[in-house]
């Protein structure tokens, strides 16, 4: 890491795979209850995310459902649609995504960095995509400043706009936010804007790139 011209003030934090568990072992629990082929699976979502959909004239269901343009029911029927066309795989769509937010848990460490850093004086921000889930609120008002829902804002990640939004409600100079995502494509897209990315793996060497960043004990 280079050094930085000036201390960071922001902290900015996804949900799902940061705040929860991994986003595999949640995927691996619910694809084994739903009798999904975990392959087939991301075969779908590497269909509507790979590098031609930008050039589809179709509406990407998972760019829609994260921007609030797709109702969660249609979005459920398109991907069951998907997988019973690409793996002959049927489930039920009426409930698939509570089904699947119901094996998200809670990740009590990570949840205690953000608390800690925000009584330390750094701003702190909730960026999420939302896939029309309920999020678990509790406890919110004392750990972020802003809460940023893609579905609530009518924009996604990786998108430069929602970053932006999210850059002037905190009132922070891009240099001066640290975003911490644990998707690549998400930490690149903040990175291209001038920001400090940490992509999340796991929550001591977060902790401790942390840290180092914002030259502070976050214990």
């Amino acid at each position: 890491m280079t050094a930085l011209e000036k201390k960071p003030t922001a902290l900015r934090v996804d949900w799902g795979g940061v705040l929860t568990n991994g986003l595999d072992h949640m995927l691996t629990n619910w694809t084994g209850q739903e009798n999904i082929d975990l392959d087939i699976y991301y075969k779908v979502f590497n269909e509507w995310l790979g590098p031609e959909v930008e050039k589809e004239l179709r509406i990407n269901p998972i760019h829609a459902l994260e921007k609030g343009e797709m109702s969660v029911p249609d979005f459920e029927v398109e991907l069951a649609h998907a997988l019973l066309t690409l793996g002959n795989i049927k489930v039920n769509p009426t409930g698939l995504l509570d089904r699947m937010f119901q094996f998200f848990e809670h990740a009590p460490d990570m949840n205690g960095l953000v608390h800690r850093a925000r009584k330390k004086g750094i701003k702190t921000a909730l960026l999420s995509n939302s896939w029309g889930n309920n999020y678990p609120r509790h406890g919110w008002d004392d750990m972020f400043d802003e809460v940023i829902i893609s579905g609530e804002v009518g924009m996604r990640k990786p998108d430069a706009e929602i970053y932006h939004h999210t850059l002037e409600l905190l009132k922070v100079k891009p240099n001066e936010s640290v975003f911490v995502d644990d998707l690549a494509h998400n930490i690149k897209g903040a990175a291209e804007l001038g920001m400090i990315g940490v992509l999340h793996v796991d929550y001591d060497s977060t902790k401790m790139e942390l840290e180092a960043i914002f030259n502070e004990k976050l214990d």
